[in-house]
């Protein structure tokens, strides 16, 4: 018997697990499907270019065929690890704009505008370029500068600001727009998940117990109140039990579905499925959206720099492992997405609309299909979608991969703000800092030139930048939403969702920070509630 259970280790779980965990008069149980995180890949940064294809630390999980995508399904990879996703991305550490918060409270969320919540990501903050009016030290998620950029982000950098955009030194500062090198979530020159930063150090908590390789299958109620969670580990089924509260922290994915596997959902589609129902919540695996992304890759065999399959490619690549062993320093503590922007499609946007990644290498399929050569890549994803989907069961199987509807470009604004950008990161690769390297794009994205040939392109090409959010959507209790201010699930007791999918609206960035926020945030609201 715990306290807290707090289902799945990743980005919220670990930090809300090792928050709770302070306080010694209280038992928290940490689950989590994956195991723990030992693998190599994992903790030198430049192992994530190789994460997509190691299915032990990701569930791969995939969409079902989107018709804006002309059917084709799209790739989500989920980090099933200690640590979560955190584990397996790419480690760029951006809150969003201010804006955004101060939406979520006039939703109905009081509590979390951009004043409410700033303190908590100054909490989990240690950065190490030091403390002022946007930033803080002694957190324990460790944000850095790259330990060894590489030249062609700055280049880029230059590229940017010929085409008419404003250098900018902190995305996390007083503005958002303009475009500069990225900071990441790395200490020392290893990824800094929160496995690492929350959890590791505090696993000789007597308070704390994680469970690895345990797969959670259903809330268990008592009424209308959970009594904790039923998990298989190793082959067998048992049950957890707490009591105080379960916290689901499995993300925007997994928390909807072990909800619906519960009895927490539509109820007439769970009984279809032969599951009884708890709790009839119809918005639970709801307001799904994500970041889609559209990719041009210019070809440039000079880019030697770059990453890329060629003898000299893999000559640097050999030696970059030796320095990263022995100094933890070199061309392997590159977050590869290394240097971005936040732009406006046009002029009149109220705020930057578009996000662009740089990548230093020459990224197809999510890094899934070998590509020889060197060269480079340039990502653009509309910041704000308009377009929802959702997440539901397949079948009443807990083992089964949820069906994942994200309903890409499903909203016309979309399509139209990703053909606008895609003209404007066009124009950027196109400028004589990087021109000056004689590459070439590539020809599928090159014969697209007209609005419609380019926003044919995005639909044969576009897949996922991994932020999926909104499945378990904040909000006041009526039927398009599953969780109040508070993060209790409307209608039951001693239950909480703690993850990216009770955002209202995605983030205007990466999403990883703000998930630890709202841990952050959330343990203070438990232990408020409990006393």
């Amino acid at each position: 018997m715990f306290d807290y259970i707090v289902v799945g280790a990743g980005s919220a779980g670990s930090a809300l697990a090792s928050r709770l965990s302070e306080d010694p008069s209280v038992s928290v149980c940490l689950v989590e499907a994956g195991h723990a995180d030992r693998n190599v890949l994992i903790h030198c940064p430049a192992g994530l270019a190789v994460m997509a294809k190691q299915p032990q630390l990701n569930w791969a999980f995939e969409t079902v065929p989107q018709p804006g995508l002309n059917g084709r399904r799209g790739y989500q990879p989920r980090g099933r690890v200690m640590g979560g996703s955190s584990s397996i991305n790419a480690m760029i550490y951006i809150r969003g704009q201010q804006a955004d918060y101060d939406h979520w409270a006039a939703q109905g969320n009081p509590g979390w505008g951009w004043n409410d919540v700033k303190p908590y990501f100054l909490k989990a903050e240690h950065n190490e370029r030091g403390a002022d009016d946007w930033h803080a030290i002694g957190g324990p998620l460790n944000v850095a500068d790259l330990r060894s950029p590489n030249r062609l982000s700055a280049l880029f950098l230059q590229a940017a600001q010929q085409a008419g955009w404003p250098l900018n030194a902190d995305f996390n500062g007083p503005t958002q727009e303009g475009v500069g090198m990225f900071q990441v979530t790395q200490k020392d020159g290893e990824r800094c998940s929160t496995a690492k930063a929350y959890v590791t150090p505090n696993l000789g908590r007597p308070n704390l117990q994680v469970l690895t390789g345990a797969q959670v299958l259903r809330v268990l109620f008592d009424g209308r109140r959970a009594r904790g969670v039923e998990i298989q580990q190793g082959g067998a089924k048992r049950e957890l039990l707490s009591r105080r509260e379960v916290l689901l922290s499995a993300g925007a994915l997994q928390s909807p579905q072990i909800l619906q596997l519960s009895g927490v959902g539509a109820g007439a589609e769970l009984q279809a499925l032969g599951l009884p129902v708890v709790h009839d919540l119809p918005a639970v695996g709801r307001h799904l959206h994500d970041h889609l992304d559209t990719i041009i890759v210019v070809n440039a065999p000079r880019m030697t720099e770059s990453f890329g399959l060629s003898l000299g490619g893999v000559a640097r690549m050999v030696g970059g492992i030796f320095e990263w062993r022995s100094r933890r320093s070199g061309m392997m503590t590159t977050n590869f997405a290394e240097a971005g922007g936040f732009i406006r499609s046009q002029p009149d946007e109220p705020a930057p609309d578009l996000q662009l990644h740089f990548v230093i290498g020459k990224l197809v399929d999510h890094g899934r299909k070998t590509v020889f050569g060197h060269g480079i890549s340039c990502h653009l994803c509309v910041l704000r979608p308009k377009s929802r989907g959702r997440v539901s069961l397949s079948g009443p199987d807990p083992l089964a991969a949820p069906l994942i509807d994200p309903a890409f470009l499903s909203d016309p604004d979309d399509i139209q703000r990703m053909v606008r950008g895609f003209r404007l990161m066009r124009t950027v690769l196109r400028q004589p800092a990087l021109a000056a390297l004689g590459g070439q794009e590539m020809p599928a994205s090159a014969a697209a030139q007209t609005d419609a040939q380019i926003e044919q392109f995005i639909r044969s090409h576009g897949d996922t930048i991994y932020h999926p959010v909104g499945t378990c959507r904040m909000g006041p209790g009526d039927a398009d939403n599953v969780v109040d201010e508070r993060l209790r699930v409307h209608g039951l007791q001693g239950l909480r969702v703690v993850d990216a999918s009770i955002m209202p609206r995605i983030v205007s960035g990466n999403t990883n920070a703000p998930v630890i926020m709202i841990a952050e945030k959330a343990a203070d609201l438990v232990r408020a509630d409990a006393r």
